[in-house]
Parts: structure tokens; sequence; C-alpha cells
């Protein structure tokens, strides 16, 4: 396994105690880093945003396509009346209400 303080010698320099100033400028730094980034992380959540309104708006769109199609199945099969198999099965359920009776 690699030695991690070896990885960067420059990093090892430096001494990680930092007096008061150098934290309060350190803190000023960061604080003004993330205010510089404010803008453009507020358009990345819009875009983000709009991403999953498209994505609901498709997903809304393929359930209302499944659902017309499932009923235009129905009515076409209604139309047609009741496969072999449907009137297999009824007169099957049929014979056996009769045997139970």
């Amino acid at each position: 396994m690699a030695d991690v303080k070896n990885l960067n010698p420059d990093l090892q320099d430096k001494n990680p105690q930092l007096t008061k100033e150098e934290l309060t400028a350190r803190r000023e730094e960061i604080t003004q880093f993330y205010k510089d980034n404010i803008p453009h992380l507020t358009v990345q959540a819009e875009y983000e945003a709009l991403l999953a309104e498209i994505d609901k708006s498709r997903a809304e769109r393929l359930q209302a396509q499944l659902f017309l199609a499932q009923a235009a199945a129905a009515q076409k099969e209604n139309a047609e009346g009741p496969s072999s198999e449907e009137k297999a099965f009824k007169e099957a359920m049929e014979k056996a209400a009769a045997n139970v009776e």
C-alpha cells in the first residue's frame, strides 16, 4: 500500500498551525469562493429542475399512451366476443359449480 505521507511532499513542508489572522483570511477566502459560485449553482439547479420536469412529463405521456392502448385492446376484445379459451374456462367453471351443488 502506498505511503500517503510521501504522495505530496509540498504538503509536508507546511505547518498546519495557522495564526488567528491566517484563519480569518482563509475563512474569508472560502466564503468568497462559495459566494462566487452561487450564480453558477443557481443556474445548474434551474437546469436540473427543468430536466426533472421534462422527465415527469415524458413519464405521464407514456402512462397515458399505455392507458389508451389498454383501453383500445379491451374494446377490441369485447367487440370480438370471448375467445375460445375464455369460453372453455367459463364452461369448466359452470360444470365445477354444478358438480358442487
